[in-house]
């Protein structure tokens, strides 16, 4: 018999949290979270996303044992705002029995139904700056500390419970020796002459800190047009500052401005942690602490986290002054492999972006939909 409850308490939301370490403890390629960090993220009291959205944890239990999970969301600046009358799941994972799938994601309908939203959608976090998607492809490849890892068979369990295909995204990467100056070294000097553009270098955080808010109001800007995006409020850019921005390097930080001063574009690249945080086990005390400052330090995959140009500087060769200063810094310290965070398989902007470095798409997700009844 399948029971469902929900985790309410401290203790029940940490074996909310802890259930993939038991899940997935014989899988080489799962990336376990910082627990401490996923506690937080689910604190009510201290994640302002909770001023805008609200979430409900369950568990599965079957014989007494955990054997599933899953948080429906509601994002309420998604449904009132932008009228997307959507119920999320994120956060789902569970046992090769659909039973227990099909008994976690009722809830989730009944939460959806009972704020008459039209249907649901997952998994997917809180915001965009969560992880987000299903994996169909690449299960033999390490996971990231930015992205959800599955089995293969999550994709049966929805198909068979009738859900379909909703946003389709893909994870790419390029070797660096792929990076070729010639499309971009010439480009980089005209184009910032052209423009009065600035490329801002950074060696300390606190260096960064003064034009993060800019960055998030740019973020929000150039991609208001993607039909997932939910725009990043001012209490929450407070929160991500703390939350992101003290895990990268201050000079994979790149930032242009123009003449003013003004923020036109920024990109954020993340030094590998994925080998690192299999070594924590979910613990930064006492050792993980340790593994995770030596990735930060020497790692030689990076990974391309966010990158933002202001509309009006779209299509003007502005990436161009970015990747020289990347460029630059990966010479520096010997990078071996580039990879992109999941892209919307139709956003052809951003993959037009990186066509000359020649990359291998090496995973696939997705996002699944079903109508509420």
């Amino acid at each position: 018999m399948i029971t469902i409850k929900e985790a309410s308490s401290p203790k029940d939301l940490k074996a909310f949290v802890k259930f993939p370490f038991e899940l997935y403890k014989d899988s080489s390629n799962w990336v376990p979270p910082i627990i401490k960090q996923e506690m937080e993220t689910f604190n009510k009291k201290k994640n302002p996303i909770f001023n805008d959205a609200e979430a409900t944890f369950f568990l599965a239990y079957k014989n007494n044992e955990i054997v599933g999970r899953i948080a429906a969301i509601i994002n309420w600046l998604e449904v009132n705002q932008q009228k997307q009358k959507k119920m999320r799941f994120g956060w789902f994972d569970v046992i090769d029995d659909i039973e227990v799938t099909k008994a976690l994601l009722e809830k989730v309908h009944e939460i959806g139904k009972a704020n008459d939203l039209d249907y649901v959608e997952g998994p997917v976090g809180f915001s965009n700056l969560d992880k987000v998607g299903l994996l169909t492809e690449g299960y033999q490849y390490l996971g990231s500390m930015i992205t959800w890892y599955n089995y293969p068979y999550y994709v049966d369990h929805f198909k068979e419970l009738g859900y379909t295909d909703e946003k389709l995204y893909s994870e790419s990467r390029f070797p660096f020796s792929n990076v070729k100056t010639e499309f971009f070294l010439k480009a980089q000097e005209l184009i910032k002459k052209r423009y009065e553009l600035t490329a801002l270098k950074f060696t300390k955080t606190e260096e960064v800190m003064p034009y993060v808010d800019d960055m998030f109001d740019l973020f929000n800007h150039s991609y208001a047009s993607l039909s997932s995006f939910v725009a990043i409020t001012d209490i929450q850019k407070e929160y991500f500052k703390k939350k992101f921005i003290s895990f990268v390097n201050p000079e994979y930080i790149k930032f242009v401005i123009d003449k003013n001063e003004k923020l036109v574009a920024f990109a954020i690249v993340m030094p590998s942690f994925a080998k690192a945080l299999q070594k924590t086990k979910g613990k930064l005390f006492p050792f993980g602490f340790r593994h995770i400052l030596h990735a930060k330090k020497h790692s030689k995959d990076v990974i391309f986290y966010l990158i933002g140009i202001l509309p009006e500087y779209q299509n003007k060769g502005v990436t161009a002054v970015i990747f020289n200063e990347y460029y630059e810094e990966f010479t520096k310290k010997g990078i071996l492999n580039c990879v992109r965070t999941p892209e919307l398989e139709d956003n052809l902007a951003i993959h037009q972006i990186w066509k000359h470095f020649k990359p291998e798409v090496y995973k696939r997700r997705k996002t699944v939909k079903k109508d509420i009844q």
